[in-house]
């Protein structure tokens, strides 16, 4: 192994085994390579060249804006919303209110496009009436933490924006209409393993309501659905980009937050910006110091090297593509989406389009597998909040969780090996 590689991987493992935050572990593992490299001066030039370079892009422009408007609807009283609609469409089965929290964040973590916002909106609502009605508080978490990472499949999704700047320009807009399927489909599978352990351990059966209360409760919540049609429909149509999509979605979440719903009041706004830059500081910072990392992988000939010693090892594209599951399920164990994307996107694209693989459905796979390590020890962070709501711990819940990993890893090999999945809805719209 080159020296400059070794550096980069044992300072960034180091760092990360003391607790550094991962943007700084990124941002200093690379400029420690760098030194190895390139003279002190130029190593630190370079770095910060490479991070400006890297947030310079228009459609990062939309990450911010869907935080907003992420921000603006999770505290419009969208999730109470979202969750009586789900019960008049699921909540009269057995184990009902399971498939009701599946279904509910599936809704939240589209229109809202964050996961932790789904795990602590709809977890804050239905953990604690689950709980009540006498279903094991391991079991609840666990459909809430597994249910939130659909969302980030089914669009307006920041990742999948991440993933087209790392990709090199793949359609956002084919992005966004790729992942309604996958997501789609591992929501159904989780809602079938809650349905079998439901039927098992006998949990209650839900109460339905009466045709005019369904109506009223469907009505109630078209407004916050129809923010996803929005968003997709005017891209699809050429209304807008992807970019001033999320303007819309602002301006759309902002009327019916403050002024339909009137959840969200106006000296609550000034709240809800600050913590929209906060975030999107985090990300931006992410973004930054992952394209630095990047530049130096590709400096250094890495994602050559490993998509020479991957077609070496074997011809078999079956045999490929999961040893690239594999290290990605690895990877998002420790290491935070976007980063992952931005860093691992361009070593394993070259490997993929060799056998075939289009960069759309090669996306898909990626965000879906990276979605699992969102719950998954030691960093997954919709675990940790998850279990913050749920009141209860990592170790009191992994049980609960295989069946979970085990249907959403079955999934994801769906999706990997029948490429249909990912691509029938983008050619359907020309794409």
């Amino acid at each position: 192994m080159d020296l400059s590689v070794f550096v980069l991987v044992i300072s960034f493992v180091v760092l990360l085994a003391i607790n550094v935050p991962i943007a700084f572990s990124i941002g200093i593992a690379t400029i420690l390579t760098m030194l190895f490299t390139i003279a002190p001066g130029p190593a630190v030039t370079t770095v910060a060249q490479r991070m400006a370079t890297g947030i310079n892009s228009f459609a990062l422009l939309a990450i911010p804006f869907f935080i907003l408007s992420g921000q603006i609807m999770g505290r419009g009283g969208i999730a109470r919303r979202l969750i009586d609609f789900a019960k008049v469409m699921v909540g009269m089965l057995p184990g009902g209110l399971a498939y009701v929290n599946i279904m509910a964040c599936m809704f939240f973590g589209a229109i809202s496009g964050s996961a932790v916002a789904a795990t602590s909106a709809i977890g804050g609502f239905m953990i604690p009436i689950m709980n009540k009605e006498g279903y094991d508080k391991n079991f609840n978490t666990a459909v809430t933490v597994t249910g939130s990472t659909t969302g980030l499949l089914i669009p307006p999704s920041n990742v999948l924006i991440v993933y087209s700047l790392a990709s090199g320009g793949v359609s956002i807009a084919a992005l966004f209409i790729a992942g309604y399927l996958p997501g789609i489909l591992m929501g159904l599978g989780l809602m079938f393993v809650a349905a079998i352990i439901s039927l098992l351990k006998k949990y209650p059966v839900g109460k339905g309501v009466s045709p005019w209360e369904g109506i009223k409760r469907l009505l109630d919540a078209i407004p916050s659905l129809l923010l996803v049609v929005i968003v997709i429909g005017g891209i699809i149509a050429g209304y807008f980009t992807a970019t001033e999509a999320s303007a819309v979605a602002v301006i759309y979440s902002l009327i019916l937050s403050v002024i339909v719903y009137r959840e969200v009041k106006i000296k609550e706004l000034p709240g809800i910006l600050l913590k929209t830059v906060e975030t999107t500081a985090i990300v931006m910072l992410l973004i930054g110091t992952s394209s630095a990392m990047s530049w130096i992988l590709s400096y250094e000939n890495i994602p050559q090297n490993i998509s020479a010693a991957l077609i070496a090892l074997t011809n078999s594209k079956i045999v490929i593509l999961l040893i690239i599951n594999v290290l990605l399920l690895i990877v998002g164990t420790f290491m935070d989406m976007t980063p992952a994307v931005l860093i691992f996107t361009p070593i394993f694209l070259p490997v993929v389009t060799q056998l075939g693989m289009t960069p759309l459905h090669f996306g898909i796979m990626m965000v879906m597998n990276l979605c699992i390590g969102l719950c998954t020890p030691p960093v997954g962070s919709v675990l940790f909040v998850g279990c913050g709501i749920g009141k209860t711990n990592i170790a009191s819940m992994s049980r609960a969780l295989i069946p979970f990993y085990a249907i959403m890893v079955a999934v994801l090999m769906l999706v990997t090996y029948i490429p249909w999945i990912s691509l029938v809805l983008p050619r359907l719209f020309g794409y």
